[in-house]
């Protein structure tokens, strides 16, 4: 029998861990409670396994449904995906695209890129995600991927773009009151702004970034759009695109012969679209575009 289970109990098991209710869920999907409280009760029939356990508190999914949920989540990918290439022509592009990037390239490198993207082909829809996770191509949770490192998987098409590099920045009317550090010791006298909770960039930063830790930061954040916000607000000195500081002459790059960071930049896609028009166009695009930023 559980060869035969339907998408829609797991589509329904997943909003249910996501929202945290079977009202949340039945909201989300667009069906009734009782249809949504049916569906978990029809899961855990077929799986032979309790998925939650039910408190005053509400619903408490037991540890198969965790781990059931990085495969709903693979499902909802697929299907997504599935739905996208059937609204595209092979003949043209048009229909939708999913593009993944980091934060801050998404809200501030690819807007006028989509933007022009959008102008040639008007039947385009555009899907952006901005995280500063990894976006799995192979689980086709993205169909092309601005990623910053050289991917690893043989079975994605990728174009390198070159490095971003990254510096510390300042406004310019912070530096006029606080002064212009001129060494590292002279930059931990000022406010720095950094991340809460450590990364593999974070620990990569420190090796080229001397006294860089937690416990030197004045205002932390793991949100680089956040920070990017702050260092635009005055509000102290920190890491910010250099190619993105050049847009705004408020903000000056402070000692860059000590940080001089880069990112490998690659455009990616899975190879199995390299035939799709709306995937191509936009790959292209991305590529374009981007090289154009680095330069």
């Amino acid at each position: 029998m559980a060869d035969n289970i339907g998408w829609e109990l797991y589509r329904t098991l997943l909003a249910v861990l996501q929202e945290g209710s079977l009202s949340g869920a039945a909201r989300a999907l667009g069906i009734t409670q009782p249809t949504a409280g049916r569906h978990i009760e029809a899961l855990e029939r077929a799986l032979k396994v309790s998925l939650f356990t039910r408190s005053q508190t509400g619903l408490q999914p037991t540890d198969i449904a965790l781990a059931l949920r990085p495969h709903a989540e693979t499902m909802q990918s697929t299907a997504a995906s599935l739905e996208r290439a059937a609204r595209s022509d092979a003949a043209q592009v048009q229909g939708a695209v999913r593009v993944a990037a980091s934060e801050v390239v998404g809200a501030e490198v690819l807007p006028p890129i989509i933007a022009a993207l959008r102008e040639r082909y008007p039947q385009l829809v555009v899907e952006l995600v901005l995280s500063n996770r990894v976006e799995d191509l192979l689980k086709r949770e993205a169909d092309v991927a601005v990623r910053m490192m050289r991917p690893k998987q043989t079975q994605l098409v990728a174009r390198r773009i070159g490095n971003i590099e990254l510096g510390l920045h300042a406004r310019r009317d912070y530096l006029a009151k606080h002064g212009t550090p001129r060494n590292a010791a002279a930059l931990w006298q000022h406010a720095i702004i950094g991340y809460d909770r450590p990364s593999a960039f974070v620990r990569d930063a420190s090796k080229a970034f001397p006294g860089y830790s937690r416990a030197g930061l004045s205002i932390r954040t793991d949100n680089d759009l956040a920070q990017l916000a702050l260092i635009r607000a005055g509000a102290g000195i920190g890491v910010c695109q250099v190619a993105l500081a050049r847009r705004d002459k408020s903000l000056v790059r402070v000692l860059p012969k000590l940080v001089a960071l880069r990112l490998d930049t690659w455009v990616t896609m899975h190879e199995d679209l390299r035939n799709s028009p709306r995937c191509r166009a936009t790959f292209d695009a991305l590529v374009e575009g981007l090289m154009g930023y680095v330069q």
